[in-house]
């Protein structure tokens, strides 16, 4: 009977028996440092408290427009916080947004959000700008007139915002079918935001006077000098949202509060994401 011959690998037997003590070693330091490391033991992120929705869930026709979340807004960059163009809610606002929907849509309008909840993360985005007077590469859009020193004591920059409570959102009416607007083109020409419509970036809401986050009075929703059919569009934007439970902030047309709100002394930071409000 023929035998078999086992061979071996010549390696194996040239390799010390410390050198393999050696890379078992290094192999459990490296374990080691792994488990020791910040991102082994990076907290998971916040989640949003059932009370919260996203707004597509509760009415998928609601036109959205995150803007933060892209760099056309003041900063000129996405915001801190804002994973991806979606809009979360507390349950009654995005309720209530449904109903003034349902009496847009009979009348051929509907809503567009630019920003619904806001993370705390964000706004401190928000203030961390603010205090860089350097930093004005979007001024000739958002705030011409206004020296950038003077955001906080002028109200445009909080440290605090009520649309981390949940319950706040900024919007704006489309006359339907809705139209198509072309992106933003970071380093394109800018306009003030007060410009007649027709030269302003372009937006397919109706006509308000000025464009969303204006740092100007004239986006005072009453100011005297906004008339015509300007006007009118405010006025219709407010009424309808009034009349379900909204209201509004004077100094920003776009600018709305459901309440009673759930949480009105609550401000939060979970990430403006699907996974924020998965299972609700």
């Amino acid at each position: 009977m023929t035998r078999r011959t086992e061979r071996r690998d010549p390696t194996f037997r040239r390799t010390p028996m410390r050198a393999l003590r050696g890379l078992v070693a290094a192999a459990a330091a490296l374990l080691s440092v792994t488990a020791l490391s910040p991102a082994a033991h990076a907290a998971p992120e916040p989640k949003a408290p059932r009370a919260f929705v996203a707004l597509s869930s509760v009415d998928p026709t609601i036109i959205q427009e995150m803007r933060y979340i892209t760099p056309h807004d003041f900063v000129g960059e996405p915001i801190d916080g804002y994973r991806q163009p979606l809009c979360i809610l507390t349950r009654p606002a995005a309720e209530a947004l449904h109903r003034a929907q349902l009496r847009l849509l009979r009348q051929g309008y509907s809503l567009k959000v630019y920003d619904c909840y806001r993370p705390q993360r964000a706004v401190d985005h928000f203030v961390r700008w603010a205090k860089d007077l350097d930093d004005e590469r979007m001024k000739a859009e958002f705030y011409p007139r206004v020296d950038k020193s003077r955001l906080f004591a002028d109200g445009y920059i909080a440290e605090k915002s009520g649309h981390s409570r949940g319950s706040t959102m900024d919007l704006t009416i489309v006359k339907l079918p809705a139209l198509p607007t072309r992106p933003y083109r970071p380093g394109q020409p800018l306009v003030p935001c007060y410009a007649p419509k027709k030269e302003r970036f372009p937006d397919n809401s109706v006509d308000m006077g000025t464009g969303f986050d204006c740092f100007d009075t004239l986006a005072h929703t009453d100011d005297p000098r906004v008339q015509g059919a300007q006007r009118a569009n405010r006025q219709f934007l407010k009424s309808t949202l009034e009349a379900q439970g909204f209201v509004n902030l004077p100094e920003e047309w776009w600018h709305f509060t459901y309440q009673p709100e759930p949480f009105p002394d609550t401000y939060f930071d979970f990430p403006v994401a699907r996974r924020s409000v998965a299972g609700h």
